[in-house]
């Protein structure tokens, strides 16, 4: 991109660079240890920006009301204040009512931390330094009950803060058009078709909504959303041939959760297997070691019935071989046939 289609606008009176196209948010991002912290909720990569959450607003210089940074675009010359008072003032505001609106306790801490009960709202309140006042707590709704009915998400709409991530992830970025929106003011939740359980719904288990909510209001199922992780490896899928990237989330030498990450074939995404599919990993029957068949035992498929009743050990069919054996022994039998 040429040098001529660029301009240069004010944040927090520092000149920043800006590229057509891009938002205030966006372009506040890319100064690297030197951009104002602009918090947000609804907004993430790879999601259109919806600006309903009001948590990232700033101060433009003549203009009456707050401007969401998320969805809004820079002019040359514009003059901009995102740590403002009157700036600061709303974006805390909004933190507080919404985690006055969550419950309190940490039976839901995301990664298994005590310290970000309610994961990226949690986050950004304690940057801005917010804690709900206890005043607020009478604005705090009943909650509806959970939704275990799937196999592999949970929902918890009591931690949920309406910011859409989840319905624009269903919809706009896996195409399946299974959540949205029910109900009107106060009564608003997210749903699942019509309102049918989660597990009884048209829902893929593709786990993008999992992947987009900032709460922990949509987890992996069985608590492995709540345990705290040591490490994440990144890697591969080991299903199909797309090569979706992905990050392993690991404690104790177990996988307990995938999100995708961002490679060239998935930008984030993954498919039912690629992120709910790693329990093989972990089967006492897996495969670890090499194995040829013995000699003079021919293949016959009544040995995989009867291996799969129990009736005939593994060991009277393979033996066990060292990689380069293995490597060797294929080989060799490419080789035949290439003859």
């Amino acid at each position: 991109m040429g040098q001529a289609e660029r301009f240069t606008f004010t944040l927090d009176g520092r000149s920043i660079d800006a590229l057509p196209g891009e938002t205030i948010l966006q372009a506040a991002d890319r100064q690297p240890g030197q951009g104002t912290a602009i918090p947000r909720l609804c907004c993430s990569d790879g999601l259109r920006p919806d600006g309903n959450c009001r948590a990232c607003v700033v101060e433009i210089a003549g203009e009456r009301a707050l401007a969401p940074s998320c969805c809004r675009l820079p002019q040359p010359g514009m003059q901009v204040q995102a740590a403002s008072p009157r700036a600061r003032k709303s974006q805390q505001m909004v933190l507080e009512l919404l985690l006055a609106d969550l419950p309190e306790t940490g039976s839901k801490w995301v990664d298994g931390d005590a310290s970000r009960p309610h994961g990226e709202l949690s986050d950004w309140a304690a940057q801005l330094g917010v804690t709900p006042r206890p005043a607020l707590a009478a604005l705090r709704r009943e909650p509806p009950r959970a939704d275990l009915s799937h196999p592999a998400m949970a929902v918890n709409l009591d931690a949920c803060i309406q910011c859409t991530r989840c319905v624009r992830a269903c919809r706009e970025a896996q195409v399946n058009d299974v959540i949205g929106m029910l109900g009107r003011g106060a009564h608003a939740q997210i749903a699942f078709d019509l309102g049918d359980p989660m597990g009884d719904s048209s829902c893929v288990a593709c786990g993008e909504c999992v992947q987009a909510c900032p709460t922990g209001a949509l987890m992996p199922a069985r608590g492995a959303g709540l345990a705290k992780i040591e490490r994440e490896v990144d890697s591969v899928c080991p299903y199909c041939g797309v090569g979706c990237q992905l990050d392993y989330h690991v404690a104790g030498q177990r996988i307990l959760r995938v999100s995708g990450r961002d490679g060239p074939a998935n930008h984030g995404r993954l498919c039912v297997k690629g992120r709910f599919g790693f329990d093989y990993i972990h089967n006492e029957r897996r495969l670890t070691t090499p194995l040829i068949r013995r000699e003079g035992v021919a293949k016959d498929a009544a040995h995989i019935d009867r291996f799969k009743r129990g009736e005939l050990p593994l060991s009277a069919l393979f033996r066990e071989a060292s990689w380069d054996e293995a490597l060797d022994f294929a080989a060799a039998g490419l080789k035949r046939i290439i003859a």
